[in-house]
């Protein structure tokens, strides 16, 4: 739930996007307010709301919460509300996150939730932090909200966080793949074990709210969320909402904390899968019935398992935002579908209904949202709902209503039960067991795409050359909502009880006579038998993750020119493709001999090994059974490629899988993407020895310049020498938005070497159409002379020199006033926060 731009409503988020031609989108206020707050009036209650959604009930399938309503417990609710204040009523609806609210605050301000967001972390760690550290913080809430003190109801928290595949953000805790990979496995069972484990990491923290499962119908595969989608199918997608929903809670009236178990919350209600353009946060504008048919699918079973929370979507139905859509929270998720569990706002959702912002939104309660998740608005909108309900803007009984749901989860999880077995049981958090069922699941997740010339299973006694970056890299192989937001910045140590893909395939093949032996860029000395080339898209969640085109590194084919070299070589090549979504890869399928799908796999590598490692005979010693849950695209263009519709086309169709001992047939593919990526390029500016379109060059007079050799790729760079007078060098291409990515601690990534010191001043800008003003950047090239290093410059220092990131006219424009050398080998837009630094030495935002 960690964002950190709150969006306007959808129609600006559009606009946005097309002004910006947007490859990367952004999150919600945490930091600055966004266009659509500012012109928000100061009082939400004077603002006109949209007509809402009309809905037909019969058009949508009926349910009925199971084991959340019995007499006992309603009157225990109903005899504790008689002894509850207003005040305290109020604080039952609001939810603040860990980065803003200390438990002493409870005292002052009684809100009945608290929330870790994406990268939030416990009390007393900036970030990363094991699972002492998260049972601490439980009980410091608990003690305060639990304590005997004139005036005070002692009731206890819901403490929620996002444990979409396992407690990612806990460091040690077991790490499964991301939905999409579980899609291909096809096995409920599985999912419900799955679930069951990260219940019981979850508990044994102290935390007692999973934010789970997610339940979207992605019918866009540009959407950065796909990943968190099991599938395009909604059958597929109802045949797990039970089963992931009884593993986190328990059977429907046997939940309680005591037993392992965790409150689970159905999200997002409703459509997020289906907006316009893959845009996270957009608008669905499908019909009626297909917003029930196919993005309301996993809902009804879902609520009959006992669902306790659902949570609502960002996005609009047709210009109508989710969080104040009366018609669809009240009348068909509460009516309807019979919800008797009680619904929770995303990050600062509320805010974003036309005539809202995140302090002010009677609107949101008074349409069906019982607890607002107000990460760093909770004491002004707590504030601002208590005066709206005693001046009856809000009505006291919508606020019963919505405490009796709250308190009816919290009686039923067992939270006014001090026992707690299962906290501090820190041992039970990354276990062995545990991570037998991780890799079990990456195991059942991966998809064998092509298997030509018996290049799988790989035989136990070979010698296997291991290739590609990702093959090592933990944070490539867990993805995004995986101890950070956007999964960024983890490093191998953040991983204690995991495994990399490298490291199992090693294990492996150690045990079986063979080796595997390493090399990022797939060069050898004694040539291999095979080589296993993992390489895939980059960590990312919501809004960073969307894309324009689905064709993979578009611009910058460093992959695909390690599988072609090592096809010369006359080496089999394995790849093995790690993605949150199917993606247009044909020309890495043409140069590959097996192509395997390993989605987002999880902490556990080893599962990769034991399906690609076959017995000493080359014999399969686990089969792959992972079939495609996403329909896979022949071209770069085919975005909404959803198995039923009418032209289906794709080039491996939805439920595609071969088996270890099945060859493929497939032809040599067309390497044409069917659509320009250039058009959408917002964010590659320099690779691979050229500038990529629709960017060029610019130099000024007396700048002379000539492509060298980059550290690892011959004419890999452009060396650039300033003769003694005053030039400036530029990167030009189309005027570009990145007010959003400037928000989301985004930065610039330049490859460079010095070849000569500046020796008068030199600046870097990212000049906009509101001002070009430069930043001093000589303590930046007066070290390190001679060396290749990257530096990541964050957004944020060029939007402090030259405000309207909006309308940036140039992503690098170096201007020097005497003689320097400097060498460039690559300059893009990069989305890891991690070691960004501003080029005049101060500090970052």
């Amino acid at each position: 739930m960690k964002r950190f731009i709150a969006l306007g409503d959808s129609v600006a988020v559009f606009a946005l996007v097309v002004a910006g031609a947007g490859l990367l989108a952004a999150c919600s206020d945490q930091k600055t307010a966004t266009p659509g707050e500012a012109k928000a009036p100061e009082s939400a209650e004077s603002a006109t709301i949209p007509a809402e959604s009309p809905v037909n009930p019969a058009a949508w399938p009926e349910a009925r919460s199971k084991g959340l309503i019995d007499a006992a417990t309603e009157a225990k609710i109903t005899e504790l509300m008689a002894a509850m204040s207003l005040e305290e009523k109020v604080g039952q609806l609001i939810q603040g996150d860990l980065s803003t609210i200390r438990p002493e605050d409870l005292r002052d301000v009684p809100v009945g939730s608290i929330l870790a967001g994406g990268s939030s972390a416990p009390l007393g760690y900036p970030d990363r932090a094991p699972a002492e550290a998260w049972v601490e913080t439980a009980k410091a809430f608990r003690a305060v909200a639990m304590e005997s003190r004139d005036g005070h109801t002692a009731i206890p928290l819901l403490f929620g966080i996002d444990a979409v595949h396992g407690h990612g953000n806990v460091v040690g805790a077991v790490v499964f793949p991301h939905n999409v990979g579980l899609g291909a496995a096809n096995d409920p069972d599985l999912v419900k074990r799955i679930s069951e484990v990260t219940a019981i990491e979850v508990a044994a923290t102290g935390i007692n709210w999973a934010f789970a499962p997610t339940l979207a119908v992605p019918q866009d595969d540009r959407w950065g969320r796909t990943y968190e989608g099991y599938s395009e199918s909604p059958d597929l997608v109802a045949s797990y909402a039970a089963a992931a929903v009884e593993g986190l809670q328990g059977k429907a009236g046997e939940i309680r904390i005591q037993d392992g178990h965790v409150a689970g919350s159905a999200k997002h209600f409703l459509g997020d899968g289906g907006t316009e353009g893959g845009i996270d946060q957009g608008d669905t504008k499908v019909s009626e019935a297909d917003l029930a048919r196919i993005h309301g699918a996993g809902y009804p079973p879902a609520i009959d398992a006992g669902v306790m929370t659902v949570m609502a979507s960002y996005n609009s139905w047709y210009g109508v935002k989710m969080h104040g859509n009366r018609s669809v929270l009240t009348d068909i998720l509460k009516g309807r579908m019979g919800f008797d569990g009680f619904v929770v706002g995303d990050w600062n959702g509320h805010g974003q209904i036309p005539g809202c912002v995140p302090t002010n939104c009677p609107h949101a309660f008074n349409a069906g949202l019982d607890m607002a998740m107000a990460p760093d608005s909770w004491r002004e909108l707590y504030a601002n709902t208590l005066a709206q309900v005693k001046d009856g803007t809000i009505p006291l009984a919508r606020v019963e209503d919505a405490v009796r749901r709250i308190l009816r989860v919290k009686f039923h999880l067992g939270l006014f039960d001090p026992a707690r077995p299962f906290e501090g049981r820190t041992d039970l958090v990354g276990s062995a067991a545990h991570r037998a069922v991780a890799r079990e699941a990456t195991a059942k997740s991966l998809v064998l795409l092509k298997n030509e010339g018996g290049a799988l299973p790989v035989k136990a006694g070979a010698n296997v050359l291991v290739a590609g970056a990702a093959a090592n890299d933990m944070g490539q192989q867990t993805g995004g909502w995986t101890l950070s937001w956007q999964g960024d910045g983890n490093s191998r140590a953040d991983f204690p009880n995991g495994q990399t893909i490298l490291e199992g395939l090693q294990q492996t093949m150690a045990a079986g006579g063979g080796s595997a032996t390493f090399s990022a860029d797939g060069s050898f000395t004694d040539k291999p038998d095979v080589a296993i080339v993992v390489f895939g898209e980059q960590p990312y969640a919501e809004m960073r993750g969307d894309l324009r085109t689905l064709e993979f590194e578009p611009g910058d084919k460093a992959s695909l020119a390690i599988l072609k070299k090592l096809k010369a070589a006359g080496v089999p090549v394995v790849s093995v493709f790690l993605s949150g979504r199917p993606m247009w890869v044909n020309p890495e399928l043409n140069a590959s001999d097996a192509f395997v799908a390993a989605w987002l796999p999880g902490s556990e590598g080893g599962g990769v090994a034991d399906v690609l490692i076959g017995d000493k005979d080359g014999k399969a010693r686990t089969d792959f059974t992972g079939k495609l849950s996403y329909s896979w695209p022949k071209s770069a263009d085919q975005f909404a490629l959803n198995v039923g519709q009418e032209g289906y086309d794709p080039l491996f169709a939805f439920g595609y899988g071969l088996k270890a001992g099945e060859a493929s047939s497939l032809p040599m593919l067309s390497e044409e993407p069917g659509i320009d990526a250039s058009d959408f390029n917002r964010t590659l500016f320099f690779a691979r020895g050229a500038f990529v379109k629709p960017y060029s060059a610019s130099y000024g007079e007396g700048i002379a310049h000539a492509h060298i050799d980059s550290a690892n790729m011959q004419e890999g760079a452009v060396k650039l020498e300033w003769g003694g007078a005053p030039a400036t060098f530029a990167i030009t291409g189309p005027e570009m938005e990145m007010s959003r990515e400037t928000n989301a601690d985004m930065s610039l990534a330049v490859t460079y070497r010095v070849d000569a010191a500046p020796e008068g001043e030199v600046s870097i800008a990212m000049p906009t159409t509101l001002g070009d003003t430069g930043l001093d950047a000589k303590p930046l090239f007066s070290a390190n002379i001679g060396e290749w290093r990257t530096v990541k410059l964050s957004l944020s220092c060029f939007a402090r020199a030259n405000p309207g990131m909006q309308q940036v006219a140039s992503p690098l424009v170096i201007t020097a006033s005497g003689a320097f050398g400097i060498s460039i080998s690559d300059a893009r837009i990069v989305t890891d926060p991690e070691g960004t630094v501003c080029p005049d030495g101060s500090a970052v935002d």
